[in-house]
């Protein structure tokens, strides 16, 4: 694999580096080539990169500040061509023949200085933990480097930061700190970027974090549309942001959005699918508008959650897992959903929860997979006041004692590093946390649920998840079935549409529609329909949704083969078919499609879920074209 590749193992990563070494012609007992910018060369990149130093120095090292004053560090700040422009720190673990190479203007690249943190950053573009011996140069492995890269506004590389000590500290959370700094200083550029006309949102799924530097952040503009994101905010939420609308992350009118109370955290339902917690700020400079009496705004009252029994609609495995989820969930039995993307787990869970007795205590729902690894430790399990490098003044509970008396929601616990797995299992043994830094257990007292879209035995089978934590989590195990399987599907096509369409709007969807519903292989299960009625209500205004309301993409999925000939009226499954299309009916049809649509046959086609060649036939056949 080429560098180009960006593996992102740390030991391919530093063995890639030692074949370009070797590539360079660079020898292991040499000497590493020290080049240095003039003094005016240093002072004119100093002053183009002002921004980023000044931010570095007064917005991200004050909350490190202890770092510097009680450990043999040093932190530099390099650009994007690996040319040092500051350092901060006490460097007491360099000898004289050593301070040489860290001063200012001295470039880091391979080819000068051999595998470096900086260097091996700047070429596989992912953040690098050098060891003393996986120096390339012996002279260099006198020392263990950190760094990670950092991305402005426009997710272009701008510069690394690297903090360099000797073998005496944590390395584990050394490593996990500087990719903090440097996600703080990505953060520090969106706000001084877009937060004078943009409204910010900070998120995290712990309202006690979002102060956090892994807080995902949200820049979006007075339309809606998000003009910024850091690169946590797309890993929690698992999704592309750029110029998408603000509401389907937030699921509510935009309105409603600014209106948020500010500063003041709240919670809500992160793209219908995880809960989070959120803190809005608006623009620091405030554009004048004059009002709109005829602009009236229409705010939709709505459940927060459903209940169990709302949840099943007739089909038979949904009934099972609702009743047996009843039977348990006052019990200290832990339960485990299996299902695939999309199919409602989290829904199913706030229902289980709200059922229970515990439902006036907190539900923490955890994202296994959107933790990160050299952190989820202390997010989980909570830290005290000095536990490790860069940890807050105010120490912090964890999320499990956050959900003390409560339920917590473990979601996609497959990608829980086995590290973590082990900390895990001795909790729920014991039923005590013990926060890191600290020889104190505190007792916890919660309902386990967890939720996979994978197989956790075949998982155990190959050593990806521990045998005995399998044990431990999967009391009574459920599985939600994917929405092509349940035969509740006609009722659940009426229910979303009812939950999500204004008062204006008709509770009914057409025959064609429920049709199409009834054969679309919903690879997105439940998530992607309620995503498709939303679209389809907002493009019909007051009328009954039909075909050619729904989006496109919608009908990419769609078997136009099982369309023509299998229609609802044919299946046993369901008890409440939509009438069959008789052929006048359908010609009928085609010729309004074909008229709604500008005369258009392939979007004729297209929207009735057939052939061109058939559309053509029929109006050519009845002398309209």
């Amino acid at each position: 694999m080429e560098s180009k590749d960006k593996p992102t193992d740390l030991t391919q990563i530093i063995q890639q580096s030692w074949q370009r070494c070797e590539g360079f012609g660079l020898k292991q007992n040499g000497q590493p080539d020290l080049i240095q910018l003039p003094q005016n060369e240093q002072d004119l990149l100093n002053e183009q990169h002002k921004g980023l130093i000044d931010t570095t120095y007064s917005e991200v090292l004050p909350y490190y500040e202890n770092i510097l004053s009680n450990t043999q560090c040093l932190i530099v700040l390099a650009d994007c061509h690996g040319n040092a422009l500051n350092s901060w720190g006490k460097p007491r673990f360099l000898s004289t023949k050593h301070s040489s190479v860290f001063e200012k203007g001295i470039n880091w690249k391979e080819s000068h200085l051999g595998t470096n943190a900086i260097g091996t950053v700047l070429e596989s573009g992912e953040p690098v933990q050098v060891q003393r011996d996986e120096h390339y140069f012996r002279s260099n492995r006198f020392m263990i480097g950190s760094a990670c890269p950092i991305y402005d506004a426009n997710r272009e590389l701008v510069g690394v930061l690297d903090v360099s000590s000797d073998a005496y500290l944590p390395q584990a959370h050394t490593f996990g700190m500087v990719k903090l700094m440097a996600q703080g200083i990505e953060n520090r550029l969106i706000v001084s970027q877009f937060g004078k006309h943009n409204h910010l949102v900070f998120f995290n799924t712990n309202a006690d974090n979002l102060d956090s530097q892994w807080s995902g952040l949200i820049a979006f503009n007075d339309d809606g549309i998000i003009v910024s994101a850091n690169k946590r905010a797309e890993l929690v939420l698992n999704s592309p942001l750029a110029m998408t609308d603000v509401t389907k992350i937030f699921q509510m009118p935009l309105n409603d959005i600014k209106n948020l109370p500010e500063q003041v955290p709240v919670s809500f339902q992160a793209m219908g699918k995880f809960r989070m917690h959120a803190i809005l700020k608006s623009p620091s400079v405030v554009s004048i508008q004059t009002p709109n009496f005829e602009r009236k705004s229409s705010v939709k009252a709505s459940k927060d959650f459903i209940t169990l029994d709302e949840f099943s609609l007739g089909d038979e495995r949904i009934n099972r897992c609702v009743e047996q989820a009843k039977r348990v969930i006052n019990k200290d039995i832990p339960i485990l959903i299996h299902g695939e993307t999309g199919v409602g787990k989290e829904v199913f869970v706030k229902a289980l929860h709200e059922y229970s007795g515990r439902s006036q205590h907190p539900l923490i729902a955890v994202n296994c997979a959107a933790i990160p690894s050299e952190l989820a430790e202390s997010e989980l399990f909570g830290y005290v006041k000095g536990a490790f490098t860069g940890a807050s003044d105010k120490g912090s509970p964890g999320l499990i004692r956050n959900a003390h008396t409560g339920t917590l929601f473990l979601d996609e616990i497959g990608e829980m590093p086995l590290t973590l797995q082990g900390r895990l299992l001795r909790v729920l043994q014991e039923r005590k946390v013990t926060p890191l830094g600290s020889s104190q257990s505190y007792p916890v007292d919660i309902k386990l649920i967890s939720a996979t879209n994978r197989s956790l035995r075949e998982n155990v089978a190959n050593g990806q998840f521990r045998q005995d934590l399998y044990y431990r989590v999967s009391g009574l195990n459920i599985e939600l079935p994917p929405l092509r399987e349940r035969t509740d599907r006609i009722p659940l096509f009426t229910k979303i549409n009812n939950m999500y369409k204004e008062s204006r709007q008709s509770s009914q969807l057409s025959a064609k529609v429920v049709e199409l519903f009834y054969n679309h292989p919903w690879p997105g299960n439940v998530r992607q329909l309620v995503s498709v009625v939303q679209i389809a209500l907002a493009m019909c205004d007051n009328e009954m949704v039909q075909e050619w309301h729904l989006p496109d993409d919608f009908f990419a999925d769609l078997n136009t083969e099982q369309l023509t000939s299998n229609s609802v009226s044919s299946s046993p499954a369901i008890s409440a078919s939509p009438p069959t299309i008789r052929k006048n009916d359908s010609l009928n049809e085609t010729i309004r499609i074909y008229n709604d649509t500008g005369q258009n046959v392939s979007k004729t086609a297209r929207l009735q879920g057939i052939s061109r060649n058939t559309v053509y036939k029929r109006l050519k056949d009845n002398n309209i074209i």
